[in-house]
């Protein structure tokens, strides 16, 4: 209860955008912005925005007091997010803190001064935000959300649970770096596998929608949902259609399993935001993200819904399972 306690105040404070506080204060006020390209209200998001802002509270820094933040949601649409890094940057705040790939490309596009800050972002030297991990160069920094290779251990599951299995449909955003690498990842793979890959794009509900029953009408399929904001716009719609098509499915985060999806392998991208924070306190301290590494997590999470397995008729190996990390009956 204390957890929900602090996330509800914390979160309710964050949502009052565009000006978190004005309190003036003895010193200097400093200022941040951070753009989120989800929706303002989803649980998910304040569930990271939380993590945010209890990382910077360790650092030392407290919102009204000795810190400003600007926000923006866009609900991972391009056009709003594009829209909202201009006035972001209009703002001149001293550091933007950027998740994922859909707010950093129009970011990195629109300022090359001010300090960039991002999370769960796949492959920020592919998607130009960086040089190199270890020495990112220019005005951005952050935290990997994963190696690409990953792929093959999605496969490597979906082939475990379902024996069967002969297709695979895979849910990605085509219009950021991590999609299109994400999709190229498996294809390299999928052949060891003996497994056909069918690419369908997150970015419109509908069409998602339409896709997935069309996949689902040829037997022997499986799902994978690589990650993007738009995944986590639409997750509901997603674990809601993989359980109406009886589509065992393999997600990249354990939110989606907590929520009634089948299985997830990935790191603890929560924990992500929380470490951002310390990156934003650098910079504000007095380092350049040029000289702060890229870092790459270090501990990947198995998390199983034994009850969604029932339900899609499943009997998981009891070698999975016992090597899960979380199991939720």
């Amino acid at each position: 209860m204390r957890r929900r306690a602090f996330i509800k105040a914390v979160v309710g404070s964050a949502l009052t955008y565009p000006h978190i506080a004005r309190a003036q204060q003895n010193g200097r006020m400093r200022r941040i912005a951070v753009l989120m390209p989800f929706t303002a209200t989803d649980a998910q998001a304040q569930t990271r925005n939380a993590a945010f802002l209890q990382g910077l509270e360790q650092s030392g820094w407290t919102v009204g007091r000795n810190i400003q933040i600007d926000y923006r949601w866009s609900a991972g649409n391009v056009e709003e997010t594009r829209k909202h890094a201009l006035e972001l940057v209009a703002l001149a705040p001293e550091v933007i803190f950027a998740p994922g790939s859909t707010a950093m490309g129009p970011l990195s596009q629109t300022t090359r001064s001010i300090p960039l800050v991002f999370a769960v972002v796949a492959d920020p030297v592919g998607s130009g935000f960086v040089n190199s991990l270890s020495r990112p160069g220019g005005n951005a920094t952050g935290f990997l959300t994963y190696e690409y290779s990953i792929g093959a251990k999605w496969l490597e599951m979906l082939k475990q649970i379902t024996p069967g299995l002969k297709r695979v449909a895979v849910l990605r955003d085509p219009y950021i770096v991590a999609g299109v690498g994400q999709w190229g990842g498996l294809q390299s793979v999928a052949p060891s596998y003996g497994l056909e890959l069918s690419p369908i794009n997150v970015d419109h509900a509908a069409e998602m929608e339409r896709a997935i029953a069309t996949f689902a009408g040829v037997s022997n399929g499986g799902m994978i949902v690589t990650g993007s904001a738009q995944a986590v716009v639409h997750r509901e719609l997603i674990i809601s259609l993989a359980a109406r098509h009886k589509l065992p499915a393999i997600y990249y985060e354990r939110y989606f399993v907590a929520a009634g999806g089948l299985l997830s392998y990935g790191p603890d991208f929560v924990d992500q935001f929380r470490l951002a924070a310390g990156y934003v306190d650098r910079i504000l301290k007095g380092e350049k993200p040029a000289d702060l590494p890229v870092q790459a997590p270090t501990k990947y999470e198995l998390i199983v819904n034994l009850k969604t397995a029932k339900a899609l008729g499943l009997n998981l190996p009891p070698t999975l399972v016992d090597r899960a990390d979380e199991v939720i009956e």
